[in-house]
């Protein structure tokens, strides 16, 4: 995991280069604002155990640790939560509560952690109408008010495998970047085309390489930043 007091460390430093692309897009470089919610990003998978989750959590902490930015992170899986597990946090009252209680305020349901600019939304409870909430109005309007509340905050979504739900589609058609977890030596070429077939209006799409067998830098960074 990346930890803002982990040193040098070999994921650290691929955090490092998968965050800068996406904080890029995030904001107009003239006038240092989001628009069209480009600092919305969804990360999601084609299918489970792929690592959306940890790469959402691990992205989310290496842009908290940005001099310029806060982050809010979204468990978004509302059926299968998991980023509470990475966070120590309980999956408690959050986005599926907030969409169906118009009383109930963003600010009500947001966790701290112990990292000061990062912020966590929980799922909330499961709800057999999941799909149609995350394409209701209210999602909408939720959707603007974190993404223009702050302007210095992205807010990384952990989103449900795109070929096991409708509702990773449904979210995907509000987010501004998506980051699609492709496994090593697991996730197939049909898989890939057939997420980037279903999420075809959404054209700013990164694949993440994940899990990969390849040279650990983790020493090297040690030795050479030491």
């Amino acid at each position: 995991m990346v930890t803002p007091d982990g040193g040098r460390t070999a994921i650290a430093e691929e955090f490092r280069l998968i965050k800068r692309p996406l904080i890029d897009k995030a904001f107009d470089r003239a006038s240092g604002v989001a628009s069209n919610h480009a600092n919305l990003i969804m990360v999601t998978s084609s299918l489970p155990g792929e690592g959306k989750s940890f790469c959402a959590v691990n992205l989310a902490i290496s842009i908290a640790m940005e001099m310029d930015h806060t982050v809010l992170l979204v468990d978004a899986d509302v059926a299968r939560p998991s980023v509470p597990h990475f966070l120590g946090l309980k999956n408690d009252t959050g986005l599926m509560d907030v969409l169906l209680d118009d009383k109930l305020d963003l600010a009500d349901v947001m966790l701290r952690t112990n990292i000061d600019s990062l912020s966590f939304l929980p799922a909330g409870k499961s709800h057999r109408h999941a799909t149609e909430l995350l394409a209701s109005q209210s999602m909408s309007r939720l959707l603007d008010e974190i993404a223009k509340r702050y302007p210095d905050r992205i807010v990384i979504f952990d989103s449900p495998p795109v070929l096991l739900t409708t509702e990773s589609r449904v979210l995907a058609s509000q987010m501004g970047q998506i980051v699609m977890v492709v496994e090593a030596e697991k996730t197939t070429q049909h898989a890939v085309k057939a997420v980037l077939r279903q999420l075809g209006a959404s054209t700013n799409i990164s694949l993440l390489y994940n899990k990969s067998r390849g040279f650990s830098g983790e020493e090297y960074y040690g030795r050479y930043y030491n």
